[in-house]
């Protein structure tokens, strides 16, 4: 079990990604604060230790993506949302500034896992080919569909 410093640090250095992580795959607030507990909740139980600190991030990207899509999985899961939280999320996503955003959470996906990875955190193709399990040239491929979905959604140039 992982020490009291060792949980500090780690959420003062992921806390954000994680969230934004979360928000991207499970689209409102309270699900995303759910997940978002549980992959600490891991993190604190994980017993092996890390080579580096892009292994340690690597770990907490994989790992919340994994656990976002065990809770859409699961078939106890609500199919409905109250309306005032619905309204709330949406007053979010409407400001002009998000509309980016907003495309991009409609993505499948295996295209919003990339984008995000390559423009939110940074990551190169290589770098997301690890952490997703895949082959190099499936991540460029799901990037240039879509940076091609985007495009045609949004309009203008994506690079």
């Amino acid at each position: 079990m992982k020490s009291t410093e060792d949980v500090n640090r780690v959420m003062d250095a992921y806390a954000d990604m994680v969230r934004r992580i979360c928000f991207v795959h499970l689209k409102n607030r309270h699900d995303t604060e759910d997940v978002f507990q549980n992959v600490y909740m891991k993190y604190l139980l994980y017993e092996g230790s890390f080579a580096s600190s892009e292994h340690e991030k690597a770990w907490f990207v994989r790992v919340t993506i994994n656990a976002c899509t065990d809770w859409l999985r699961a078939l106890s899961r609500k199919k409905w949302v109250p309306l005032e939280v619905l309204s709330e999320e949406r007053a979010v996503l409407n400001e002009p500034s998000n509309e980016v955003l907003e495309t991009v959470l409609k993505l499948p996906e295996k295209y919003r896992d990339v984008i995000y990875l390559f423009y939110y955190e940074e990551y190169s193709a290589v770098e997301i080919a690890k952490i997703l399990g895949k082959k190099e040239n499936t991540v460029y491929t799901w990037l240039s569909r879509a940076k091609d979905i985007l495009r045609e959604k949004l309009g203008g140039e994506w690079s």
